[in-house]
């Protein structure tokens, strides 16, 4: 037999619906055990009339208090406090007197003066609306507490958000700015369909950014097709010097992880390995499960970090003819997009194998869903890079 989820509301959820909630349990418990009390001290059952009216007048009463309470607890705290000394008593008061005056009217035999009813029903009656003021006062009070709470986390969740996806947009300017200039060149050189091929994939590949979020995460199967749509426009640049290997493992495929990760440390590999060398270089993805881990390997076989220009590779910073140029990208970019998403629960290292190039290595959360294609133009456009 299937069973339906069952997602339990909040108590708080509706305050409104919870005031009349606990005031009802609250008068209604305070109404049972003052007639049982009376019935336990042997009052007639007619007595319980008074004990209902004493009921229904406090009732009102603290629905007035509600009101008042309602408009002091966003005051100041000298207010707050001042006003319900002064409030809370002439209440007590009132309560007190409209049940002395009842009692009264019930047993106008009796040698008490209304003074001495007055006093004989004021400490029940300042019990009962000192307990319920109090109790008004440390409910809101925990409600506001709780609010205040829940905008802090959701002001720092965006906070993250827009971080990650300050750090996400950096990413394209730098990317288009290098297929734009290689486009503008085939363009000079006179060879437009090299150049309006390049311009279909960079097409496909800004759909791409365009349709994801800059915060969201994609599956391994979609990150490796759009790496492939990238590394298809940039074997248009660098032909037989740019090889890639692939290694995916089909149980990592559905693993989520963030959009666009891979694109800058390929491109890093492209810039510092590829580029430099006359015979280029191979990179290599390898995905993996390690335990409970997504591992992630990028390689190539560059000259890795035994160079002047190591510490440029790890900061996103190059050279060219002997001044520094900054890229706005790189490995610390990746970084801090992973400290953002993951915290303290990922794994980022880099550094040189013994076979020699450089690696990258990141380690994230295993986390899956259902893969879904990315979409049909980039479906299309993507190509088969060995």
């Amino acid at each position: 037999m299937a069973v339906l989820p069952f997602r339990p509301t909040p108590f708080f959820a509706n305050k409104n619906q919870a005031f009349w909630r606990l005031q009802a349990l609250g008068w209604g418990g305070a109404l049972l055990l003052r007639a049982m009390s009376s019935l336990a001290n042997g009052q007639p059952l007619s007595f319980l009339v008074l004990v209902l009216i004493a009921t229904i007048t406090g009732w009102s009463i603290s629905l007035i208090l509600s009101v008042v309470y309602r408009q002091l607890i966003t005051r100041r705290p000298l207010i707050t406090w001042g006003v319900t000394a002064l409030v809370l008593p002439l209440a007590v008061f009132l309560y007190a007197f409209i049940d002395a005056w009842v009692i009264g009217l019930y047993r106008p035999e009796s040698g008490a003066s209304f003074a001495q009813l007055l006093i004989g029903v004021f400490y029940l009656d300042l019990t009962l609306l000192g307990a319920w003021s109090a109790l008004y006062y440390a409910i809101n009070f925990y409600l506001q507490v709780e609010e205040q709470n829940d905008q802090l986390l959701r002001l720092e969740n965006q906070a993250t958000q827009a971080q990650l996806a300050m750090l996400r947009y950096q990413l394209n300017p730098h990317f288009l700015f290098n297929t734009l200039n290689s486009i503008s060149t085939l363009v000079l050189l006179k060879q437009t369909e090299p150049a309006n091929a390049m311009l279909t994939r960079l097409s496909a590949f800004l759909r791409y950014t365009l349709i994801n979020e800059p915060t969201g995460r994609v599956t391994v199967a979609q990150e490796v097709e759009t790496l492939q749509l990238y590394l298809g426009i940039e074997l248009m640049r660098f032909e037989e010097r740019l090889r890639t290997q692939f290694r995916i493992d089909e149980a990592t495929k559905p693993a989520l992880l963030p959009s666009l990760l891979l694109q800058p440390l390929v491109e890093n590999a492209i810039k510092y390995a590829v580029s430099p060398q006359e015979s280029g270089a191979e990179i290599t993805i390898i995905t993996q499960l390690v335990g409970g881990m997504l591992r992630i390997t990028v390689s190539d076989t560059g000259p890795g970090l035994q160079n002047a220009s190591a510490d440029n590779r790890v900061s996103g910073v190059s050279f060219d003819g002997g001044e520094p140029v900054s890229t706005g990208v790189g490995l610390a970019n990746i970084r801090d997009r992973l400290a953002q998403a993951y915290g303290d629960q990922h794994r980022f290292e880099t550094f040189d194998p013994p076979e020699g190039g450089f690696t990258v290595l990141i380690e994230l959360p295993f986390e899956r869903r259902e893969a879904a294609p990315i979409s049909a133009g980039v479906g299309r456009a993507a190509l088969a890079v060995n």
